[in-house]
């Protein structure tokens, strides 16, 4: 089952890695009074070894990182409650009035799972390697920028429209410093439009028209469906008949099916979520989270290249 993450009905039951001893620097997420995730990055100093050993260490070599442990900068996983992301299942439990033993074992427990799917997304890239990982995948930015953010989306997903206004500013701030990469992830059985408006995206795709295709899609939530996939396309001047042959053939099928099987291989268990050279961010992080995660990781790119 997947928990959805980012709320917390008591600010002081949200987790601080760093007081389990994670290496540093860690991420704190916040939560104030209303139950609105707030993240910001803590200062502590320790940190993880500079040695090439750690899965995720060999496949950032492959795109340039180095051997510095970027792995060091850690997400703080929220004991979950319903309502922050698309996706589906139940959330962690939670004690209504929780002792203090029982708020520990909450953050403990959530603090573990957070770990183990962490360290699960690693060993899949690890093992998949760059090149089979971003595959043919719509893609901006630079090619061969130390930092790459994979973002996995739904066009019918209401926090997914939210993120990918969030976005746009910082991507277009920093597209000569990153590379950011969509993959599809259509919930279909909550999203009826998830799958035709990602077929409609890739078709678009074909035409070197996907980010103009996304923005609009996002821009239009509220009336997906045929009559605005065939608009969108007449509006960015698409071959209508190559159009709408892309999007029914067997390989708009096929790319989406290949996104969605990473995406399970990953455990990515709603939308959006994100990850920054591997560091699992759920939905609900803010552009200045990604900024600060992006400049840490590029002052570990340099002081690798100086090692």
């Amino acid at each position: 089952m997947s928990h959805r993450i980012s709320r917390c009905p008591e600010p002081e039951r949200c987790l601080n890695l760093d007081d389990y001893g994670y290496a540093k620097p860690g991420i704190l997420a916040a939560v104030n009074h209303n139950g609105t995730a707030q993240w910001k990055l803590s200062h502590a100093a320790k940190h993880m070894s500079k040695t090439n050993h750690h899965p995720w260490i060999k496949w950032a070599v492959g795109t340039g990182v180095g051997t510095v442990a970027i792995a060091a900068i850690v997400v703080a996983a929220l004991v979950a409650v319903p309502g922050d992301s698309s996706g589906e299942g139940d959330p962690l439990p939670l004690a209504e009035n929780p002792t203090e033993d029982q708020a520990a074992a909450d953050q403990a427990a959530a603090r573990q799972e957070w770990e183990a799917r962490q360290q699960q997304i690693l060993e899949v890239l690890q093992a998949r390697g760059p090149e089979a990982v971003l595959s043919s995948s719509p893609t901006k930015g630079a090619a061969d920028a130390p930092v790459t953010l994979i973002k996995f989306s739904d066009f019918q997903c209401p926090y997914c429209a939210l993120a990918a206004e969030q976005m746009h500013d910082f991507v277009g701030s920093h597209e000569d410093e990153m590379r950011y990469v969509y993959k599809h992830l259509p919930l279909t059985q909550i999203h009826p439009e998830a799958l035709p408006s990602a077929k409609a995206a890739w078709a678009a795709g074909q035409q070197g028209q996907f980010w103009a295709y996304h923005d609009a899609l996002f821009a239009n939530q509220a009336q997906l469906g045929e009559a605005l996939y065939v608009k969108i396309a007449t509006d960015l001047g698409l071959d209508l008949d190559r159009f709408n042959r892309d999007r029914a053939s067997d390989a708009a099928q096929a790319a989406i099916d290949a996104d969605v099987d990473l995406a399970r291989a990953l455990d990515i268990r709603g939308t959006p979520t994100f990850l920054m050279n591997g560091l699992l961010i759920p939905g609900g992080a803010p552009p200045e989270f990604f900024e600060e995660a992006l400049r840490r990781m590029q002052a570990a790119s340099e002081a690798s290249k100086q090692n």
